[in-house]
């Protein structure tokens, strides 16, 4: 058997990049597909596995997924399954956003970063687009960032067009296995394209006015990067539902939420309506940004058992 790691997954077939064979298209073992999971999908973009390779046909059948180190999930679309692993094995994750053309929800952000946070990966907050913003969106983007930054999240300004920063993305990613998500338009694509213009990516015009790629990525894949290391491009996604979190622990991911809880009157306080909570007092004095207070809450009102 030969050793590798996944570089793309259809649900159905994986492209495997095997340490002996090099890039080979595979199946999955039968076992995988009747074995009772919690996610959509046994295998998943960075699994490391092990799998049979078959000269004759140049294929192989992955016969086991090794030890995972870490991974993200998503709620699944799929009511008959729990939750979607959208990759594996991961160094660090981005979110890509924009302020305009489209906008990214707030609320998206903090689910994603929640995420990021409950299994321990680190995240960046990288904000595209920044040629096309006038004095409000720069003004919008200014809060975010420093509404980011005061809770640990380093944030970079970047235009793909124009080049903007891309030099500082190159080294962030350099020699890391990297996930980059965020909502359809924003640009992943496209930088990917910027980073190596070999890869020839496929976008789409959203619209004639602004001349920026559509995300047109329909499965996750990764791809190795000509200055090192890899980058785990995922499908446009329009929401974030979280997955695997009891409502206790929710406000552990909200760093600044966490940090203020100890001051709590109560030691169970889910900073909802009890009395004593210094987090709702925070809230109102603005030490902590409401609308991360309200996606603390949003997330508070999810259904919990649909995806536990």
């Amino acid at each position: 058997m030969d050793k590798g790691i996944v570089i793309k997954s259809t649900g159905i077939r994986y492209r495997v990049l095997g340490e002996n064979t090099g890039i080979i298209e595979c199946t999955l073992k039968g076992k995988f597909r009747v074995k009772e999971l919690r996610t959509t999908n046994p295998v998943a973009v960075g699994d490391n596995v092990l799998f049979t390779f078959d000269p004759a046909t140049n294929t192989g059948v992955i016969n086991e997924v090794l030890n995972r180190k870490n991974y993200i999930l998503r709620r699944s679309s799929n009511l008959s399954k729990q939750a979607q692993i959208i990759a594996a094995n991961i160094d660090q994750a981005f979110i890509f956003i924009t302020i305009i053309l489209p906008e990214t929800p707030l609320e998206f952000i903090d689910r994603f970063l929640i995420t990021a946070e409950a299994y321990r990966i680190p995240a960046k907050v990288i904000i595209n687009k920044t040629d096309l913003y006038g004095d409000e969106e720069f003004a919008r983007m200014d809060h975010l960032v420093s509404l980011y930054s005061r809770i640990g999240y380093e944030c970079i300004k970047i235009s793909v067009t124009e080049g903007t920063n891309l030099e500082t993305i190159r080294k962030l990613l350099a020699n890391r296995i990297t996930l980059i998500s965020g909502n359809s338009g924003v640009g992943k694509t496209s930088l990917l394209n910027a980073l190596d213009p070999s890869l020839n990516l496929k976008t789409e015009e959203i619209s004639g006015y602004h001349k920026q790629g559509k995300h047109v990525t329909t499965y996750p894949e990764m791809h190795r990067m000509p200055f090192g290391g890899f980058v785990i491009d995922t499908p446009g996604i329009r929401g974030f539902g979280v997955v695997d979190m009891d409502k206790n622990e929710i406000y552990h991911f909200f760093p600044e939420i966490f940090t203020t809880a100890s001051e709590c009157r109560f030691y169970n306080c889910l900073h909802l309506d009890e009395p004593g909570c210094a987090v709702r007092k925070s809230v109102e004095e603005g030490s902590i940004d409401f609308f991360r207070y309200r996606s603390y809450l949003s997330i508070m009102e999810d259904d919990n058992s649909k995806y536990r």
